[in-house]
Order: C-alpha cells, then structure tokens, then sequence
C-alpha cells in the first residue's frame, strides 16, 4: 500500500516559445512505518481540537446541562404533588405555592392553553423541517463517526443529501400530522411548503452565491448540471416522499387529543412585566443554548473556514446531545413563566425562543469573519455570510423544533393532571 506521496523538483526552467522541454521522473520506494489504515493521520491537528479548552467547555457544558435539569424537575415536582388538583390546604402553602393555586397562574389558562397557533401552515411547515433537520444532523454525525467520512473530499455533503432526501417522510409525517391537529385544512399547499422551504432557501443562496462566483471567474462556481441534478432531486424525490409523510401523518397522527377542552372564545391576555413579554422571552431564551456550543462553534469554523480537518465528531456528538437537552430545559422554564403570567401564546414562543440560539451564532460569526478570517472583496463576503446564514438558519429551525416538542411534552402533562370544574 501506498501511505505517502512526496514530490520534489530538481532545478527550475525558464519557460520561452518554442522551446521544447523533456519532462524526466524517478521513483525512490522507502518503508514506511506508517500503518495504511493512520495514512490519513498526518492531516490531523491534535493539538488544536483535543486541547483543554475543548475539554473543560464540554465538562461546563454538562454542569449546565445537571443545573437545568434539577430546576426542570423542581418545578415539576413543586407543581405535580397529590395536592395538585385544589390547593384546599392554602394555609399550609408557602407562597410560591399559592402563586399557583385557583387565583391566578398557570390553571387559569387551561381553556386557552391548547388553542391552535397562529399561522398554522406556517408553522407545522417550520417544525416538521426541524424534525428532518435534527435526524439528518445526528445521523451525518454517527456516519461521521463510524465511516471516517472526513478523510474524501466531498463526502460529508453527499451523506447529508442523500440522508437529507431519504428523510423527507418524516418532514412530511410530522408537520403534516400537526397541521391536521391545528385544524388546518389546505394540506397539499402545507405539503408543497414543507418539502421545498428549506431546499428553495438552499438553493436560492447558493445560485445567489454563484452568479458571483462566475463574475469573478472563481473556481467554487456550481456547473448547471449540479444544479439540474439538484432540482431533480427536489421534484423527483424529495417531493413524493414528503407526500407519502403527510399521508401517513394526518392519518395516524392528525387526530387533536388534548387534555382540556378549548373555550369558544378567547380569553384576555391580562397586563404582565416587562420581561415576561413573548419577545423578551425569544431574545433571552438562546442564550443559554448559545453558551453550551459557544467552544464548539469556534472549532467547527475554524475546521471550515481555516482549511483545518474536522474529525472530533465523537465531541459533536455529545455536544449535539447537550444542545438538545439545554434547549428543552431552557424552553420549558421560558414557557413555564410564561403561562404563569396568564399568557397561553406558548407554541410560537418556545418555538422562537429555542430557534433564537442561531441568531446568537450568526452574530458570533461577524465577530469570527472580521478578527479570525482574513477575507476580504465581494465574492468572499457574500459566500462566507450566504453560507453561514443557511447555517444559521438549520440551525435555527432544528433547535426551535426541539424546545417546541419538550415545551409540548410539559405543557401536555401539568394540564392532564388538572380537574377542571
């Protein structure tokens, strides 16, 4: 086997017209001690990816991750008790307990608290992406990890297509399930929405991207034939196995089964404090997130902007899992102060307030752009924030789907357990 490859040139020739060169090689064959199997090695950067640094923020990583769980259990448990239903002992209550009793918090929403969310195409369209987003994600990184995909150029995006394309089912079988649920009815236009949104904005930038590419005549230009084959793929795969989901979906799951019944009319959403708002609620709520993969981010942009190999994807993993798990304990409490103060809007607002983490990591990657990068000119701009954009915004839909199930799962289970008068 061949482990290594060193090409050396003797002397330098002037290149004039007319003048004919011979063009002479020789072949020296030495051992290596280099085992086939680690050929590979020498492109790797130990040094930088296995560093303490790397270390220490996964271990702060899952002390928030131990933190956010104990406050999620303590608020079930302080709500959850056998005294749950009335309250009847008030006098022997402290006074958070009686914050949520039959005057005011969280139950008296129980009419509300279940009614279908605004823009409800729209928004069953954005979660059954997130669905597909998030199990293309962790199955790319088990391939990663156990296929060594980083060592052929192009692989990685070819594994993310393909299983991209192959999971169309369950964008369709989830949103489509949901938007049967929210009581929506024009489900093909919920369909065609669902299977094109996040290719069409895939697409659109990098043909945005391309045009530029071909103006300054750059190497990274897509040929048509990509681009046909791509289109292709959207109408002739993606499309019709989004279809078969949405079938199956509001069929099988698009039946509402909630635990309390809805009320004919509205209630009022009363006065509340200022950062009890649905908006401050978005902004803040990714921060904590942000946090935990705020290490790992610098990594992964230095892998793809700084032409270093990333093959860590055994520490993309559990930083995926604490993501994910960071998420849903931070959209819960959110959602949880939120329907204490009598607000029931809580489907957009865990969904965005989870999706607000990307927001923080395309404003860490202007900081990335401008003092770690040494970009410059039209076309470099463009492709750097275009693909961090889409970035972003995967990034956005797959974590705001997350707080949005875990957010679901909680709201699902203080109220099954309510007796309502």
């Amino acid at each position: 086997y061949i482990v290594d490859v060193n090409l050396t040139s003797e002397y330098k020739v002037k290149l004039e017209l007319g003048v004919k060169i011979p063009f002479t090689y020789e072949v020296n064959w030495k051992p290596s001690p280099v085992k086939f199997e680690d050929r590979f090695d020498k492109y790797l950067d130990p040094n930088f990816f296995q560093h303490r640094i790397h270390w220490f923020s996964i271990f702060n990583s899952f002390m928030m991750v131990i933190f956010l769980v104990g406050l999620v259990s303590m608020i079930l448990m302080r709500t959850l008790r056998k005294d749950y239903a009335r309250y009847s002992k008030d006098e022997e209550l402290d006074d958070m307990e009686r914050d949520l009793g039959d005057e005011y918090g969280w139950k008296q929403v129980h009419g509300d608290v279940f009614r279908p969310a605004s823009n409800a195409m729209l928004f069953s369209a954005m979660v059954g992406a997130g669905y597909q987003v998030t199990v293309v994600t962790l199955s790319v990184i088990i391939f990663a990890i156990l296929g060594e995909l980083y060592t052929e150029r192009g692989s990685l995006l070819s594994t993310a297509i393909f299983v991209y394309a192959a999971t169309s089912p369950v964008n369709g079988y989830f949103g489509g399930g949901l938007y049967a649920r929210l009581g929506g009815k024009i489900w093909i236009k919920q369909m065609i929405l669902s299977a094109f949104m996040l290719p069409a904005l895939v697409c659109g930038t990098a043909f945005f991207i391309n045009f530029i590419a071909i103006y300054y005549h750059a190497s990274r230009a897509i040929p048509f034939g990509t681009m046909v084959a791509v289109t292709c793929i959207c109408l002739f795969v993606i499309l019709p196995l989004t279809m078969v989901g949405t079938v199956l979906g509001r069929n099988l799951a698009g039946q509402p089964d909630y635990p309390c019944r809805i009320n004919a009319v509205p209630r009022p959403i009363p006065e509340k404090k200022w950062f009890m708002e649905p908006a401050v609620i978005v902004v803040l709520g990714g921060v904590l997130p942000f946090g935990s993969i705020f290490i790992e981010m610098y990594f992964i942009f230095t892998s793809f902007w700084a032409y270093k190999i990333y093959y860590v994807y055994g520490f993309m993993l559990l930083v995926f899992l604490i993501l994910m798990i960071v998420t849903v304990c931070v959209t819960i409490v959110c959602t949880y102060f939120l329907l204490n103060a009598e607000d029931y809007r809580w489907q957009w607002t865990s969904f965005l307030a989870a999706a607000s983490t990307s927001g923080y990591v395309y404003m860490y990657s202007f900081y990335y752009f401008f003092f770690k990068t040494k970009m410059y000119g039209l076309f470099q701009t463009a492709f750097y924030f275009g693909y961090m954009a889409l970035f972003s915004a995967a990034l956005g839909i797959m974590c705001g789907t997350v707080g949005y199930v875990g957010t679901s799962l909680f709201v699902r289970k203080i109220y099954s357990t309510v007796k309502i008068d």
